[in-house]
């Protein structure tokens, strides 16, 4: 079964989900941008040709954040078609050295989350809850809307 064309090589991607006292840290896309100008997303970039997604992961957190994961934790990969067709690989971080400086978006916020519908694309409200689903983290379950399951 051939889910895409094969002159339509997913562009691979990276993004980060920083997570703090039951938050995560989103941003608002400069209205500039190619993929999804405006919309309120997790953070991330383009991996380069011949990087793997741990060395983009630390270039894109320095590039946007100016910050360097301590220990990232990979949650999954998903496919999403947007202005162009992607395969992303998020990663949670829980720690981190360094100050948030925001360098790439309109803004940057601490999004609930119970308040996930905030995030404008499916796909990083997907990735959230399967990082939920995969580390349980005790200190946000008592947070969860009743929409969150962590069954």
């Amino acid at each position: 079964m051939n889910l895409a064309p094969e002159s339509e090589t997913p562009v691979d991607c990276v993004t980060f989900m920083l997570l703090k006292d039951g938050s995560v840290l989103s941003e608002r896309r400069k209205v500039t941008k190619t993929v999804a100008p405006g919309a309120v997303a997790l953070p991330g970039g383009h991996i380069e040709p011949g990087e793997c997604p741990e060395s983009a992961l630390d270039r894109e957190l320095l590039e946007e954040l100016g910050v360097t994961a301590v220990t990232p934790l990979y949650v999954c990969t998903l496919l999403h078609r947007a202005e162009e067709f992607r395969k992303v690989y998020y990663f949670a971080i829980l720690e981190w050295e360094g100050r948030i400086s925001n360098m790439e978006a309109d803004n940057l916020s601490w999004l609930p989350l119970t308040e996930l519908d905030r995030l404008n694309l499916d796909v990083d409200r997907v990735a959230v809850n399967e990082y939920l689903r995969v580390y349980r983290p005790t200190e946000v379950s008592p947070l969860l809307s009743p929409d969150v399951h962590l069954a």
